[in-house]
Formats: C-alpha cells, sequence, structure tokens
C-alpha cells in the first residue's frame, strides 16, 4: 500500500481546499473557504516548529498522501489545548428531579446548560477522507496516527481528549437543532452560523447565547430527537473512537447537538498499546500488518505495513514502508497492531 500520512505543508492548500469542498457542510473544523484553510495552514506550520514541551493553542494539520501519485485523498487534525485563547462551549445535559407533594408525582426534566468544562483538553478532529477511498483502512489509518503523534509528543497534549462529531441536519445542510435554539438568538440559519463560526470562532456565542438553562421537554419534537445522535456518515467514526476508548458524558455541540465524546489520553487503545521497536531491516512483504510512525513533529509520517518480530523483538518491515517511512535498519519506530 502506497499511503502514508504526513505533516500538512502550507503548499497543500489547493488539495485542502478540494477535500473541504467535498465535505458537505457543518464541518466546522474543515470548511470550505479557501482564506481560513491557509489560516489553518500557517497555524500548523507554526504548531510544528513552535518550541517547547508543554500543552498550547496548537493545531496540526495531516494530510494522506498517495506516495505513488502524489495525491492528497484526506485529512485529519489535533489541537494541542482548546479553550487556551478563547472560551470552549459545550452543552451538558443534566437531569433535574422535583417532587409535588400535592400531585404525589415525581419529576424528572432533562436540561441543556452551557459549560466550558472540557477547556484544556486535546482534540481530534477534523477526519475527511475522499470518497473514492473508503475502503482498505484508510478512514481508520488517519484516525489512528493522530494518537501516535500524541504518544511521540505526550507533553504537548492534554490528559483528556475529546472529538465533536457532527450533528444531524437535512439534505439542505439546515440543523433542527440550531433552528429550535440557536437560530432564535442569532438570526442566521445553521450554514449560514457554522460558516461565520468557522471563519471568526466563538466569542458570539458568549455575546448572544442563553446562559440559563434550557429545558429539553420545551424544545419541538424535531430537535429533541437528535440530541446527542451523529450524523449517519459520522456513525463509523463513534466507532473508532469508541473502539479507542471515547465514552460519552452527556456533552454536545452547541450548534447541532451532536455527541462530544471524551477519553483519559494515556487509555486511548493506540496510545496504551503502541510500543517503539527497533528496525532490523527488510522482509520482503511477510508478516501481520502493523501501523508504523517514524519522525519528530514536521517529519513525523504514519503508514501500513506488513512486519515480523526478530527473536530479538527488533522489527522487520516490507521496503516499501522503509521508504515511505524514511528509516533505515537501526531507527526506531513507534508501532501497534492493526
Amino acid at each position: 500500500m502506497s499511503f502514508r500520512i504526513r505533516a500538512a505543508r502550507p503548499d497543500d492548500i489547493r488539495a485542502l481546499y478540494d477535500l473541504a469542498k467535498l465535505t458537505g457542510g457543518g464541518f466546522t473544523n474543515l470548511p470550505a473557504e479557501r482564506p481560513t484553510l491557509e489560516q489553518k495552514l500557517d497555524r500548523s506550520e507554526a504548531g510544528f516548529t513552535r518550541e517547547g514541551q508543554n500543552p498550547g493553542d496548537d493545531l496540526y494539520v495531516f494530510m494522506l498522501e498517495n506516495v505513488a501519485t502524489k495525491q492528497i485523498r484526506g485529512t485529519c487534525q489535533v489541537f494541542g489545548a482548546v479553550g487556551t485563547d478563547r472560551p470552549f462551549y459545550s452543552y451538558l445535559i443534566s437531569t433535574l428531579t422535583q417532587k409535588s407533594e400535592e400531585l404525589g408525582r415525581i419529576f424528572r426534566n432533562q436540561t441543556l446548560n452551557l459549560t466550558t468544562d472540557l477547556e484544556g483538553s486535546s482534540e481530534v478532529g477534523g477526519l475527511f477522507l475522499h470518497p473514492h477511498e473508503r475502503a482498505g483502512g484508510l478512514g481508520m489509518l488517519l484516525a489512528r496516527s493522530r494518537y501516535l503523534f500524541m504518544k511521540q509528543h505526550r507533553p504537548r497534549f492534554g490528559d483528556t481528549v475529546l472529538a465533536e462529531l457532527r450533528g444531524v441536519m437535512d439534505q439542505a445542510g439546515h440543523s433542527p437543532f440550531w433552528d429550535a435554539i440557536g437560530g432564535r438568538f442569532f438570526g442566521m440559519n445553521f450554514p449560514e452560523a457554522d460558516e461565520f463560526n468557522a471563519v471568526h470562532g466563538t466569542q458570539f456565542i458568549a455575546d448572544l447565547f442563553p446562559k440559563t438553562s434550557i429545558y429539553v421537554a420545551m424544545l419541538p419534537e424535531s430537535a429533541r430527537s437528535v440530541i446527542g445522535q451523529p450524523h449517519p456518515t459520522g456513525r463509523a467514526a463513534l466507532k473508532m473512537l469508541e473502539n479507542e476508548g471515547f465514552v460519552w458524558d452527556g456533552y454536545i455541540d452547541i450548534f447541532d447537538g451532536g455527541p462530544t465524546v471524551t477519553a483519559r489520553t494515556d487509555r486511548i487503545k493506540t496510545v496504551t498499546e503502541a510500543e517503539w521497536l527497533r528496525v532490523a531491516g527488510t522482509n520482503g512483504g511477510g508478516g501481520p500488518t502493523m501501523m508504523l510512525a517514524a519522525g519528530v513533529m514536521h517529519d513525523f509520517v504514519a503508514c501500513y505495513s506488513h512486519a515480523s518480530r526478530t527473536e530479538n523483538g527488533e522489527l522487520l518491515i516490507d521496503p516499501v514502508a522503509m521508504e515511505m517511512l524514511g528509516i533505515g535498519p537501526g531507527d526506531r519506530v513507534l508501532a501497534v497492531a492493526r
């Protein structure tokens, strides 16, 4: 397989923009706005080159590259720590229990509460795979490469990682959750609000969103039914996150009501199972498939490889992977079973 993950470069703008135009909207981390994407790539470049080993307001953008054809076929992102320079808002679903002695009944009402509980967490997001490449495990390669990068550079990330999944919307890109809440306060439809957020950030939420609790029972059924539900196209992504140990604790996106899932960084499956191994040489393409990563910061690369262990615990990997990773015998790689 000739695909690898590598750090994005400023000259990837055309490929990134082409991918963004295929998302279909509601994809805050990958808006089809070329100037915004250029800023993302500049911010990513700054993140990869920043000195220091502490969590910060960094963005790391990665590209899925077909080395044989030089085509970019996917992308993903990692944020060092959210909420460091602007509030990071979520709704938390809570239950308010009340008892009426006169009626002899107990009422349990769900409420939505605006919160910044998740500030300081790292975030994985912006994962998008070209529609023609959604086979062969490339989505998993994109997703899990982020955890290998985080393990390689652990001090730069928080103790919790979150992922926001796109919520339910209709074919025109309208969100019933937004229409029931945000649309009533902002005077704009969901596509307009989502585009504004992608370009300008979330400060307008702090300025205009209601700070009081919202009773779920007061929302229309169209909104209640999608709270905490991922977009149908995001169900596979949710399954991958759950397999890594992410759970949903009642946090939802304030725009579309999609679930925000979290995991302790050091308990993410790929992080716990990956290990550093020395490469002994090539094996001619035999052995089980593993995911391998090498390189530091801007030189980070990851790919699949057939690999086998020697008697002393070193790795023999296929020559194509060795070339894509830019390594040789004696070098170390971060390795995890596929």
